[in-house]
C-alpha cells in the first residue's frame, strides 16, 4: 500500500514520526507484499525543519511525480493554520484526494483539506486549540472538537499530535484487523484506543474565559461556589450585567451558554480531584456540585464519552479506581 505523508518546513516531528512507527511496526507482522510504503512528500525534494529543529529528508515534491497514492494524510505544525497553500498545489491534492482509497491530515494539516475543499459537509477534528479557528474559518466543515480522530467516509482526520497514532492504529485494524493493531499498540506502548476526548487532557477547552473579564469574573465566581447549584441570574449579578449581556457575551467568546460553561467547570474541577485525590465518587461530585455520583457518571459519559471510575483508572491507575 502507497502511503503519503505530506510535509511543510515547521512541521510538528510527531505528526510525522507517530504515523511512521505505527505502520513501520505494522510492517514487521505483515508479509512483504502486503506492508505499507510511506513515503515523505513535500513542495519539493530535499530536507524540511521541523518545528523542534529537528531535519526531515523528503524523497521528492508533489510535482514531481505521477503517483497515485492509495493512502494520503498531511501533517501539521504550529504554523500551518496562517499558510496559505499554493493553488497548484490544492489541485495537485484535490486529484490525490479523489482517487485515493483514503485521505486524511493529522493534527492542523486540516487548514490544508480546508483550503482544497475537502472539509466541505464533512465531520472533522483537529487540535483542541485550533479547533474554533477551523469552524470560523471553513463553516463548511462540521467541527467536533473533543475527538480523537473522526472518520467521514473516505475523510480521517486526528486531533493534535499523538492523535495521529490513535488515526494510524485505526488505519492499520481496518486494513489487517483489530488484532494485529492491538500488537502494534502494545509495540508502541500505548492504548488502542484512548477513553474520552481532547478535553479529557486540555482542561476548559474552548471556554475562552481569558479572552473577556466578564467570562473571568464568572468563572471565578463558579470555581468559588462549585459546590452550589448556580443560574444563570446568579452567574449575571456576579459579573454586574444584565442576563441579556451575559448570554450575548458567552455566545461570543466561550461559544457556548453559561449553564453548559458552569457544567464544564464542574467536569474540569471532577477531573482534577478524581486524578490528584483518592476521594470517593460520590464525594468528588458533592464538592463540584452534582446532585450525587450519578449525576456525575451521565454528565462524564455525555461529554468525555468515559464514566469517573474509567476517568481515574486512566489517569491513576487501577489499583485507586477500586471503590
Amino acid at each position: 500500500m502507497k502511503v503519503a505523508i505530506v510535509v511543510f518546513d515547521g512541521v510538528q516531528a510527531l505528526d510525522v514520526a507517530g504515523p511512521l512507527d505505527v505502520f513501520a511496526e505494522a510492517n514487521t507482522f505483515l508479509p512483504e507484499h502486503q506492508r505499507y510504503e510511506v513515503t515523505l512528500v513535500g513542495r519539493e525534494a530535499g530536507t524540511v525543519t521541523c518545528s523542534n529543529g529537528m531535519q526531515l529528508a523528503v524523497s521528492f515534491g508533489y510535482a514531481d511525480r505521477d503517483i497515485q497514492w492509495d493512502l494520503l494524510l498531511v501533517a501539521g505544525g504550529p504554523q500551518l493554520p496562517d499558510a496559505q497553500p499554493s493553488n497548484e498545489f490544492l489541485t495537485w491534492l484535490q486529484n490525490q484526494a479523489r482517487s485515493a482509497s483514503r485521505f486524511g491530515s493529522v493534527c492542523n494539516g486540516a487548514f490544508v483539506l480546508a483550503h482544497a475543499g475537502l472539509l466541505d459537509g464533512k465531520e472533522v477534528t483537529t487540535h483542541w486549540s485550533d479547533a474554533n479557528r477551523l469552524s470560523n474559518e471553513f463553516p463548511q466543515a462540521n467541527v467536533q472538537p473533543d475527538r480523537i480522530f473522526v472518520r467521514d467516509g473516505r475523510l480521517f482526520t486526528s486531533a493534535g499530535v499523538t492523535a495521529g497514532i490513535d488515526l494510524c492504529l485505526a488505519l492499520v485494524a481496518e486494513d489487517w484487523g483489530h488484532e494485529l493493531a492491538v500488537r502494534v499498540a502494545k509495540r508502541l506502548v500505548v492504548y488502542i484506543q484512548r477513553e474520552g476526548g481532547q478535553s479529557q487532557y486540555s482542561p476548559y477547552i474552548g471556554a475562552g474565559k481569558d479572552e473577556d473579564p466578564i467570562l473571568h469574573k464568572v468563572y471565578r465566581y463558579v470555581s468559588e461556589h462549585i459546590t452550589e447549584t448556580l443560574s444563570i441570574e446568579e452567574l449575571a449579578s456576579a459579573a454586574s450585567v444584565s442576563r441579556r449581556t451575559l448570554s450575548r457575551v458567552f455566545a461570543k467568546h466561550a461559544k457556548m451558554t453559561p449553564s453548559v460553561f458552569v457544567e464544564q467547570v464542574r467536569v474540569d474541577t471532577a477531573r482534577k480531584l478524581l486524578e490528584d485525590t483518592d476521594a470517593p465518587l460520590k464525594t468528588v461530585a458533592f464538592n463540584c456540585g452534582f446532585h450525587n455520583a450519578t449525576h456525575m457518571r451521565t454528565t462524564f459519559s455525555r461529554r468525555l464519552n468515559v464514566t469517573p471510575k474509567q476517568y481515574r483508572m486512566r489517569f491513576r491507575g487501577e489499583a485507586s479506581a477500586q471503590q
